[in-house]
């Protein structure tokens, strides 16, 4: 028969955790709400970013005999190393959140490395550095409390090191992987080449902007400028974009421990109640056994 005592503890234990994961629940709901809205005005503000780096590269690859010759737009002829920058959360209790980012890096990795290719890793996100570390994996950079709390200072400072190995020669090709908010119940990972910028994807695209650009004597200068910005905001978009899936998955994972919990009291309280009844039960029979022996 099993103890009551010890049923009636673990009743307790468990709605203790279902309270806990209720309010971490309500939590990442707060949260969520504001990293959402930050997340879509950052949204329409890459996209209008995009349209402009997109028209300037139409147009200077449309005016310039043999098209752009800029090093952000040079494909290597044999990729011989590539860096992978990765995002995942500094925090756990999420579900499989930072798993499926790790899963792709790791996938990537060998795909490269079956090639002969040389991968670094740059990694964003304290459960993702653990995890390599843990592995011992090389990391080229290890960067926490970053995905936590986005700066755009901060998504500068991790894109540009990339950026000056690209220019310098160091790595033939940057990667940026992160898992990104769709919904309230859905994240979608997002694995983009961010150097080198493919022109052909330019090269045929008529764009609805504004702005018309014409070859100068600053055309070059002018497209750096711009790509460097359009690839730092991408990089604190893919951040901002990671912290909001990071509250809708940990949002789904205590509802569903919420859940769990409560159908765990439930199934311990029909175990209580009947081992309840069995004590009563057996308490009877000896009294009844006691007064026929009486008799």
């Amino acid at each position: 028969m099993a103890n009551l005592k010890d049923i009636k503890a673990k009743i307790g234990s468990v709605k203790n955790t279902q309270k806990t994961t209720r309010a971490m629940k309500l939590v990442s709901t707060a949260k969520l709400r504001r990293a959402e809205q930050l997340a879509k005005r950052s949204k329409d503000y890459a996209s209008k970013i995009n349209e402009v780096a997109t028209s300037i590269a139409y147009n200077i690859n449309k005016y310039t005999v043999g098209g752009i010759d800029n090093v952000y737009f040079k494909t290597a002829q044999k990729v011989e190393k590539v860096d992978i920058i990765f995002v995942t959360a500094d925090k756990g209790l999420c579900g499989g959140f930072n798993i499926q980012t790790i899963k792709k890096v790791k996938s990537l990795m060998s795909e490269y490395q079956a090639q002969g290719v040389k991968v670094r890793l740059r990694g964003v996100g304290k459960k993702g550095v653990e995890y390599f570390k843990f592995q011992d994996i090389e990391l080229l950079e290890s960067i926490t409390t970053l995905s936590s709390a986005p700066t755009y200072e901060g998504a500068v400072g991790v894109i540009d090191k990339a950026i000056d190995d690209y220019k310098e020669g160091l790595t033939d090709k940057i990667i940026l992987i992160h898992n990104g908010f769709e919904n309230m119940l859905t994240q979608v990972l997002h694995i983009n080449d961010i150097l080198p910028i493919n022109i052909d994807k330019y090269k045929s695209k008529e764009t609805n902007s504004m702005m018309e650009v014409e070859p100068s004597d600053d055309e070059e200068a002018v497209m750096n400028s711009m790509i460097q910005k359009y690839i730092e905001f991408n990089m604190y978009y893919a951040l901002i974009d990671s912290l909001a899936a990071e509250h809708s998955a940990r949002m789904q994972a205590m509802d569903s421990a919420t859940n769990n919990a409560k159908e765990m009291v439930d199934n311990l309280t029909l175990q209580y109640n009947k081992a309840r009844q069995e004590a009563i039960t057996t308490e009877l029979i000896e009294i009844i056994s006691g007064v026929e022996s009486m008799k």
